[in-house]
């Protein structure tokens, strides 16, 4: 499976998770934005980055690139975000079927890659088990827009 189709399944399936939350979905035309997705969440418009991770055979973590990649046909650019690109970014897990949602802040604290770690077998857990599945985060978020409006 190439790049871009592991990036479709993960953008579909982040999809029908935010229609199950009752939340409007758009989505831009084309690829030059720096986010994907846009959720109409009580009239509150959130800007969404989706990440699909892989699993590491070695480690056996899921990890994902937290840069922006820019190709054309000579050159790959790889570039941080900032926290101006998006207000969340969804990190999706295609074999488990699970999802991690992370505040801009919060992605773009972790250095180039993010593991995520699904084994039970670690003494402590993980700084980004705070995030599995954390959609309320998204809901605070426009609450919180909606008291500033």
């Amino acid at each position: 499976m190439d790049t871009k189709l592991k990036g479709d399944i993960a953008e579909q399936a982040v999809i029908m998770r935010t229609l199950e939350h009752g939340w409007a979905v758009l989505k831009p035309l084309g690829d030059r934005l720096p986010y994907d997705l846009v959720l109409d969440v009580r009239g509150k418009l959130v800007k969404i980055q989706i990440k699909s991770a892989w699993l590491d055979k070695k480690s056996g973590n899921f990890v994902v690139d937290n840069r922006r990649t820019k190709t054309n046909r000579r050159l790959m650019l790889r570039e941080p975000y900032k926290k101006s690109d998006f207000d969340f970014a969804v990190i999706y897990l295609n074999g488990p079927n699970i999802f991690y949602v992370l505040p801009i802040e919060a992605f773009i604290a972790y250095g180039s890659v993010i593991h995520f770690v699904e084994e039970k077998k670690r003494q402590r857990k993980p700084l980004s088990a705070d995030y599995r599945d954390a959609w309320d985060l998204i809901l605070q978020w426009a609450a919180r827009e909606e008291i500033r409006a």
